[in-house]
């Protein structure tokens, strides 16, 4: 089983390696080359895809994000060692020529991410913190249906969703408290348009 990916640019490398040799790249594919153990990096994609300019702003993408943050965090909230996603997930994809201008949009701020990224405060980022995380981000997936109509809140949780995704991959406490407050924000803002 492949080893998970050590930084954000390492996860984007090998995405582009599954989509050199495809004029369509489907999530099964992406899994195959991030590693189908890695719960972090299928947040953290999630998180990515509905950041991106050109892939998260269809029409539709950020509740597709949503189904598989809330089956991935949902199976990291029972500590199951390898996840299961449903056929029709897998088989969705993208463009080769969109997922490439994606990700070469995404490789500044993952090398400056790469960077800043490290073990430190751990406690937030491991053991017990998991059961918040995912707790959190079953939260975020839950909204993100409603954040399709409210201009840049799926934005906000696709910053929240990126920085958990990183917290778990680097061990980063830090970052997971920055999520924790990406993740406030988000709702605050999504509770103020709203009322």
């Amino acid at each position: 089983m492949r080893q998970e990916p050590l930084s954000l640019e390492d996860l984007l490398d090998r995405i582009g390696d599954a989509a050199a040799e495809r004029e369509r790249v489907n999530l099964d594919t992406i899994l195959d080359a991030t590693g189908r153990r890695s719960f972090g990096p299928l947040i953290l994609l999630s998180g990515l895809i509905t950041l991106a300019p050109v892939i998260g702003d269809i029409p539709g993408m950020p509740t597709i994000m949503a189904a598989l943050v809330l089956l991935t965090a949902g199976q990291l909230l029972f500590r199951r060692e390898h996840f299961w996603l449903p056929g029709w997930l897998l088989k969705r994809s993208v463009g080769r020529q969109g997922l490439c201008k994606a990700l070469r949009w995404m490789r500044p701020p993952a090398r400056f991410l790469d960077r800043w990224t490290r073990p430190r405060l751990r406690r937030f980022a491991q053991g017990t913190a998991l059961y918040a995380i995912a707790g959190v981000c079953i939260l975020i997936a839950l909204g993100m249906p409603v954040m399709e109509l409210i201009p840049f809140s799926a934005n906000g949780a696709g910053v929240a969703l990126t920085a958990f995704g990183l917290a778990l991959i680097a061990r980063d406490g830090a970052l997971a408290l920055f999520a924790f407050l990406a993740t406030a924000l988000t709702f605050g803002l999504i509770i103020y348009t709203m009322v």
